[in-house]
């Protein structure tokens, strides 16, 4: 079971991943990121990268597509908020994206 990010831990990781982007969601502890591809082809080949990334880590993404469109949160069901598997999770999604437009 995935530990709760909390103290200067969450503070560090939650200034980095804003810097890149990400931004809580209102009402829960979870962090969210949306992507714009020039394409659907691109943005179901990055969903594709991030599935096969999240099979692996056993640490799946909730998200959303339309056309070229993904947006993405991220929350550990197991701790009932924000893990170490959230950041290392976000740190390959955007390192997946680099096809993104904004």
């Amino acid at each position: 079971m995935a530990d709760r990010l909390e103290g200067e831990a969450r503070r560090a990781a939650l200034e980095e991943l804003a810097a890149a982007g990400w931004r809580p969601v209102e009402g829960r502890d979870a962090i969210a990121r949306s992507f714009k591809f020039k394409t659907f082809n691109e943005a179901f080949a990055f969903m594709t990268r991030v599935a096969l990334k999240a099979e692996r880590m056993d640490h799946h993404p909730e998200w959303f597509n339309v056309y070229n469109r993904v947006d993405i949160a991220l929350t550990t069901h197991d701790c009932n908020g924000l893990s170490a598997l959230d950041v290392a999770l976000a740190k390959f999604i955007d390192k997946a994206a680099p096809a993104a437009v904004s």
